[in-house]
């Protein structure tokens, strides 16, 4: 019996691999609607479209002439979003350009009277190759009528056409422009997704040229790595109903925006940079996000640093979804968190 028992042993040891890495004995990871997310919530995420892993792969444009017609695309939609947002908040939206950056300036009908002297700078996300223009102004919208601030979003340049560092630049011009204008200890800089990674670059560029920091930091989501590094990239990969997977989209967009530098150079991904002598920063992601260990770990850097950093995780969210899903109690409570940590950090 003993011998038996072996050779099943070895057999076991020998095959394993390719019974374990069989397609079909994966389970699915198709998880159920989180039960205990908000009820709105949970509504969104049964409308929103699905993709699998391997439609993501099989979607992703290939040429230079393929992103310029998939970022077109997808922009001409999400204008469609934008201009719905403008009619039912009540922001004036005005085109500026900030030392030659294009820029929309965007005042709330009220302004609380903590923030009457104070800016935000807004950085888009769209993985660095989307939402540019009008589009560039979602998360902005949000910021101006729920804070009651006045917000300056900053429509950066995107590749194929400017790879890094032209978006990082842009951004910086904006900064030391409003910095000027309205003096230290008056700006607060934000941003989700890919937003959420420039900003987090922004004050590692701004802490390299011993610049005026910002009161306080929101980086939403933040990609902060664009390597496939962080474990949730794994984890949550088709669980996550929005990013669906690293695979094609997001890692040629990545490849993009890095251009010639590599992906984990500090430039292009700041969670290989220094996050010595951070200002106070808010981190927001969700249980299914893949950018969820992102957070994560720049919550942990920062820190580990000396730093101060809240991260506020909610149940069932995917990346972003308290911007996308803009009418939820996740996303009323993710810019009612901000106001009240901005204005715990005001000096």
């Amino acid at each position: 019996m003993k011998y038996i028992y072996l050779l099943m042993y070895v057999l076991l040891f020998l095959f394993a691999p390719t019974i374990f890495a069989t397609e079909s004995l994966m389970p699915d990871k198709k998880p159920p609607l989180p039960k205990a997310a908000s009820e709105a919530l949970a509504n969104s995420i049964s409308t929103f479209p699905q993709f699998t892993k391997e439609q993501v792969k099989e979607s992703t444009p290939r040429t230079s002439e393929e992103w310029r017609n998939y970022v077109h695309s997808r922009n001409a939609e999400q204008k469609k979003k934008i201009k719905k947002m403008k009619k039912e908040l009540n922001v004036d939206v005005e085109l500026i350009k900030l030392n030659g950056v294009v820029t929309r300036k965007l005042t709330p009908k009220v302004i609380t009277p903590e923030f009457s002297d104070k800016v935000y700078i807004d950085i888009h996300g769209g993985a660095f190759v989307l939402f540019g223009g009008l589009p560039s102004i979602e998360e902005g919208l949000l910021v101006a009528e729920r804070l009651g601030i006045v917000v300056y979003s900053v429509d950066y340049r995107m590749p194929p056409t400017f790879p890094f560092p032209a978006a990082l630049n842009d951004v910086v011009t904006v900064y030391n422009d409003l910095l000027q204008q309205f003096g230290e200890g008056n700006i607060f800089v934000g941003g989700t997704s890919a937003g959420g990674g420039l900003v987090l670059s922004l004050v590692q560029s701004i802490l390299a040229n011993e610049t005026a920091l910002p009161i306080a930091v929101y980086a939403g989501t933040p990609w902060a790595d664009l390597s496939k590094t962080s474990d949730s990239l794994y984890v949550n990969e088709e669980i996550d109903n929005v990013l669906v997977t690293y695979d094609g989209f997001l890692q040629s967009a990545a490849e993009l925006y890095a251009g010639k530098k590599a992906l984990t150079d500090p430039a292009v991904s700041p969670l290989y940079g220094t996050f010595k002598a951070f200002p106070p920063t808010l981190l927001v992601t969700g249980t299914r996000d893949m950018f969820l260990s992102d957070t994560v770990r720049v919550s942990r850097a920062i820190r580990d640093s000396g730093g101060m950093a809240q991260i506020d995780i909610f149940e069932g969210l995917s990346h972003a979804e308290y911007l996308i899903f803009y009418k939820t109690p996740e996303s009323e409570t993710t810019y009612r968190t901000m106001k009240t940590f901005f204005l715990s950090h005001i000096y």
